[in-house]
């Protein structure tokens, strides 16, 4: 019975695993993630990293990182190193095993060269638009290129003469050989070379023919020994080819192609050709901008590894296409925070309060806990003062019903600190509250025992003469939830308020000398993180990570 209940846990994937050991396919475990270097990784991207990383792990195997660099149209160095970081930091350790495609191109050609011998490959001179006129449709079959039926000698010779760069840019492709009736139209003589003068971001000019990504993927699969080939369910119905290219060219113990759902985020933007538009027109600040889901931007966000893998567990993985909430994303930042990060006071949207009572020039030190949720991170000494800044949201001259925070001739308790009175107030020339004026009760220190009276309200603070100066970027979906991600023309919803920067806010000084990444709970405020590209140590910049409350509940 227990055992059953284990195989029942078990996802699909792992099941399949299971009956390949079992029945004597492999012996060792090997996955890889591979990512062509066109782009940065985003959310989706880090399911698959974890994916493949937990199965290797699980089984005791590898896990390589292999580049897919088989287009050099849009591959960029920037793109590969900021993959291999993303991929470090989500937890994929590939240790010494980082692979490029672009590594195997002779193994590549050598493999065309072999399917060309077999009578299982043709240099075809038809045009793109007319390759696409004979490929048919999904009901009609298609019809054989006029250069089918070339002899292997003439193969041989054309293709040597791509290689070798006689022949111009789109004149000429190497096609497979497999059949123009198939009710797969993958398998409908694909192309699986093409020239390309172009500069290669790691072989540079070698080569001005390249091959295609479903010829060159299972080849790099099967050098590497990959025994589990997992990708997202678009190839589907690539398999057969998959399959045709390393039976074709006798791979002894080929990989086996797994596919799974790719995880949809609700209202998010992941498709690189619109962040591509977001930056350069500026409406971002770069591929890691907070706003976006981009692995980088979660990291400068302030989301942490074991965050995002928390979520990946709760996604699960299946063969159905589903869509999550990314309120399910925030849950599992907040639930990773809560306990490990400090709880500091801090003032976004000031305005001064002053103990008129509290001798001037004196500054005392009250104790606070750094997380009210775990003892084991103990307590921190703030320094209090006469003049004090409190949220602008904390005081009304005119309150409605039920508001317990400062008024006119209303106490309160400041956090950790003495019960003040309401006795004045300044405003500026537009009724803009400037000063609050109080008066304190020395009896009534925090941890002091007082019991004499109770309050109902308690508001949080930070002594004016101490405090650090930051400046606190409060962030919302850069899509219009509304509306959608996208218009009825394609052009994207964006939400006009995804950004608002507080210039001028004041924080507890336990926060000076924060470094890049750094997390806070900023009591009342939510969790925030200190900027890895903006900030400095004279201009500390926090982003906010997520607020304290969600509607998400886990099931």
């Amino acid at each position: 019975m227990q055992a059953d209940k284990e195989i029942i846990s078990k996802n699909f994937i792992e099941q399949i695993i299971d009956k390949d050991i079992k029945e004597g396919n492999c012996t060792t475990v090997t996955t890889r993630f591979p990512p062509e270097p066109n782009g940065y990784l985003h959310i989706g991207h880090a399911k698959s990293i974890l994916l493949n990383y937990g199965l290797a792990k699980k089984y005791g195997g590898k896990f390589n990182l292999r580049f897919d660099d088989t287009n050099p149209t849009k591959e960029k160095t920037e793109f590969v190193e900021s993959i291999i970081a993303d991929v470090k930091w989500i937890g994929g350790e590939f240790e010494d095993r980082l692979f490029f495609a672009s590594d195997y191109f002779e193994q590549m050609y050598e493999g065309a060269v072999k399917l060309i011998k077999k009578g299982k490959a043709y240099v075809c001179e038809l045009t793109a638009d007319e390759i696409r006129e004979y490929r048919g449709t999904l009901t009609e079959p298609g019809k054989n290129s006029p250069y089918r039926d070339r002899t292997i000698e003439e193969n041989l010779a054309l293709f040597e003469g791509m290689k070798n760069g006689e022949y111009p840019d789109g004149s000429k492709v190497l096609r497979a050989k497999i059949d123009m009736a198939s009710p797969n139209i993958n398998m409908r003589d694909p192309i699986i070379y093409r020239i390309a003068r172009m500069t290669h971001h790691n072989t540079g000019d070698t080569w001005c023919i390249y091959p295609m990504y479903d010829f060159a993927h299972p080849i790099e699969d099967a050098i590497e020994g990959v025994t589990h080939s997992i990708c997202t369910l678009e190839f589907e119905d690539h398999r057969p080819l998959y399959d045709w290219v390393v039976t074709e060219l006798e791979y002894v113990n080929p990989p086996k192609q797994i596919e799974f759902a790719k995880m949809y985020l609700t209202n998010v933007i992941t498709g690189k050709r619109y962040i591509k538009k977001l930056v350069e027109e500026g409406i971002v600040d770069g591929w890691d901008d907070p706003r976006l889901v981009s692995i980088s931007a979660l990291r400068r966000r302030g989301f942490t590894p074991e965050s995002i893998k928390t979520f990946m567990e709760l996604c699960g993985v299946s063969k159905s296409q589903s869509s999550v909430d990314y309120s399910m994303l925030e849950y599992c930042i907040r639930e990773d925070l809560k306990l490990k990060r400090p709880r500091v006071m801090a003032v976004l949207d000031p305005v001064k309060l002053i103990i008129t009572n509290y001798p001037e020039g004196q500054v005392e030190y009250v104790e606070a806990s750094n997380n009210q949720e775990n003892e084991e991170m103990g307590v921190r000494q703030v320094p209090f003062s006469r003049e004090l800044y409190i949220d602008r949201q904390d005081f009304m001259i005119e309150p409605p019903k039920k508001y317990f925070r400062l008024f006119p001739g209303n106490e309160v308790r400041l956090m950790n600190a003495y019960f003040v009175t309401c006795t004045d107030y300044v405003t500026d020339q537009d009724g803009n509250v400037t000063e609050v004026h109080c008066t304190y009760d020395p009896e009534t220190k925090s941890g002091s025992g007082f019991t004499g009276r109770k309050v109902k309200g308690t508001i949080h603070w930070v002594a004016a003469s101490t405090a650090e100066k930051a400046e606190v970027r409060l962030y919302e979906n850069i899509v219009d939830e509304e509306k959608g991600v996208y218009n009825e023309d394609g052009s994207l919803n964006l939400n006009p308020n995804s950004i608002t920067v507080l210039k001028e806010c004041y924080i507890e000084p336990s926060v000076k000398g924060a470094k890049a990444y750094e997390s806070y709970q900023f009591l009342r405020h939510g969790y925030f993180c200190i900027d890895s590209k903006d900030s400095t140590e004279d201009h500390l910049v926090f982003n906010r990570i997520v607020s304290l409350k969600s509607s998400y509940k886990p099931e």
